[in-house]
C-alpha cells in the first residue's frame, strides 16, 4: 500500500482569458481539449494521488467534469496561477502540492517524477525543474524563461533574458550552460499558503514571473534537472506544432 507521505496532489490552474490565446484550455488538440491532455498525462504519474483543476470559467469546469476529472471554480481575481492554487489548498488531499500549468502536456511521466521524487526526499519547501537549452532553442525568446542556480541547486535568479551573459562571447560548439526553466512547481502546502500572502515585488512585476516573489522575500527554491520534453502551448501557432508532433508520434507507432 502506498504511503500518503509518498503521494502528492496536483492542482492545474486553468484560466479562460489568456491574453495571447483566449480560451486556450478548451482548444482542440488531436480531437481532445488541451486541458484533457494535461490531465490524462498527469494521471500516469504513480506519485500523483489527486488531480484538481482550479478554473475561473464554468465552461472549463464542465468539460473537466464531463471527461471524469475533478474541478472547482475560483471566481475571485488571482494574481497568478500559483495564487489560484493556494485558493483551493483546503481541497487538496496531500501535504505536498504540484502546480502544473494547464498548457504543459507531459510527454513522459518521468518529467514530473524528476520533480516529485527529489522533493519528497529533501527538506525543500519549494521546488521546480530545469532543462538544458538545446541549440535549436531561441535563447532570446522571452517566452522561454531561464534559470541560474548555485552549486547546490538553489535558484539564484529566473529571467526572460539569456542568463548568464557571456561577456566575451561563446566559443564555437561550446556548452553555454544556459538552462530553461519549466514552469512546474512543488510546494509544501503550508509554504504555498504563506507564498500567496506575500506582496508582489519589483522583480516579479518587471519580469512577470511569480517565482521571483519567493526569491525577493528570501524563500529558497530548489531546482532539479530533467531531460524529458513536454509540449508547451503558449500561442495558437504552438498548438499547430503540437498537433503535427502528436500526429507524427502516432504514425511512428
Amino acid at each position: 500500500m502506498t504511503s500518503p507521505d509518498s503521494m502528492v496532489s496536483v492542482c492545474i490552474p486553468a484560466r479562460q482569458g489568456s491574453s495571447r490565446f483566449p480560451g486556450k484550455p478548451l482548444a482542440s488538440l488531436a480531437g481532445k481539449p488541451l486541458i484533457q491532455h494535461v490531465y490524462e498525462a498527469t494521471k500516469r504519474v504513480p506519485e500523483v494521488g489527486q488531480i484538481l483543476v482550479a478554473t475561473d470559467h464554468p465552461a472549463i469546469l464542465q468539460v473537466v467534469q464531463d471527461f471524469g476529472g475533478e474541478a472547482c471554480l475560483v471566481t475571485e481575481p488571482c494574481r497568478t496561477g500559483t495564487d489560484r492554487v493556494a485558493k483551493v489548498a483546503d481541497q487538496l488531499a496531500y501535504d505536498n502540492v504540484v502546480n502544473l500549468q494547464a498548457d504543459e502536456v507531459l510527454l513522459h511521466p518521468g518529467l514530473l517524477r524528476d520533480l516529485i521524487q527529489p522533493f519528497l526526499a529533501s527538506k525543500a519547501s519549494i521546488g521546480t525543474l530545469k532543462r538544458k537549452l538545446s541549440q535549436k532553442d531561441d535563447r532570446e525568446n522571452i517566452s522561454i524563461v531561464k534559470v541560474v542556480t548555485d552549486i547546490r541547486g538553489r535558484a539564484l535568479y529566473f529571467s526572460r533574458s539569456p542568463v548568464p551573459c557571456w561577456r566575451d562571447g561563446l566559443a564555437d560548439n561550446s556548452d553555454d550552460g544556459i538552462w530553461m526553466h519549466l514552469g512546474i512547481y512543488i510546494f509544501q502546502k503550508k509554504v504555498l499558503q504563506e507564498f500567496s500572502q506575500l506582496p508582489s515585488g519589483f522583480l516579479e512585476e518587471a519580469e512577470k514571473l511569480e517565482q521571483l516573489r519567493a526569491l525577493e522575500h528570501g524563500l529558497s527554491i530548489m531546482v532539479w534537472e530533467t531531460q524529458y520534453e513536454s509540449l508547451r502551448i503558449d500561442t495558437p501557432d504552438d498548438l499547430v506544432l503540437a498537433e503535427s508532433f502528436l500526429q507524427s508520434k502516432e504514425e511512428r507507432k
